[in-house]
């Protein structure tokens, strides 16, 4: 019994030793001290010449200085894609900027080519009622000198006034001056007056 006993110490003793050893090797523990005549004479023993960090004394040795660490880098890497996306934003916004510009550019086309346009459609009006307020006129002097005034014109000016002049009887329900008008004027002009009002479209 006192042999068996003694073995089951040693063996205890072993284990220990050997718990010791591994927990100083994980640094677990801190047993560099303690164990260092044994590391002295067992040269190859893994862990040898490994050194416990040394702490200041109001440092607490835990996971809260890695935890710091992790979260210190998490940020920083949430800081670099913060850049990368305001670098993309800015580039985003330089494009919408330039489109923004050529819509404006686009914009105040359309609004000259309509203001444009509207000033050919008022000047046409204009002149559609310069034409009229001069058929009228034609028509109610003697037909001789409205004939001899209606020569003098330009042709497409004549072809205005006697289109217009048509244009009013019809829309009065009377019968035009314009044939009479043709059997006034010089055979030569009167032909080819007609042939022109024949040839081309209205003016106005």
């Amino acid at each position: 019994m006192i042999g068996r006993t003694i073995v089951l110490l040693l063996l205890i003793a072993i284990l220990s030793a050997g718990g010791i050893i591994w927990f100083d090797y994980l640094n677990v523990i801190d047993a560099k001290s303690i164990l260092a005549p044994i590391y002295e004479r067992i040269p190859f023993v893994p862990g040898i010449g490994r050194i416990q960090p040394k702490t200041q004394p109001d440092e607490i040795l835990d996971l809260n200085s890695e935890r710091l660490a992790m979260r210190l880098e998490a940020l920083e890497l949430l800081r670099e894609e913060m850049e990368t996306k305001n670098r993309d934003l800015d580039n985003r916004y330089g494009e919408l900027e330039q489109k923004r510009q050529q819509l404006d550019e686009d914009q105040k086309a359309l609004d000259e080519q309509e203001n444009s346009l509207k000033a050919k459609a008022a000047e046409a009006e204009n002149k559609d009622r310069n034409v009229e307020q001069l058929a009228r006129y034609l028509t109610g002097m003697p037909p001789q000198r409205a004939v001899g005034i209606i020569a003098n014109y330009e042709d497409q000016n004549a072809i205005d006034v006697l289109r217009k002049t048509e244009e009013i009887a019809k829309a009065e329900g009377t019968n035009s001056i314009v044939s009479y008008w043709f059997s006034l004027m010089d055979p030569v002009r009167a032909a080819e007056l007609q042939r022109k009002m024949a040839s081309r479209p209205p003016q106005l």
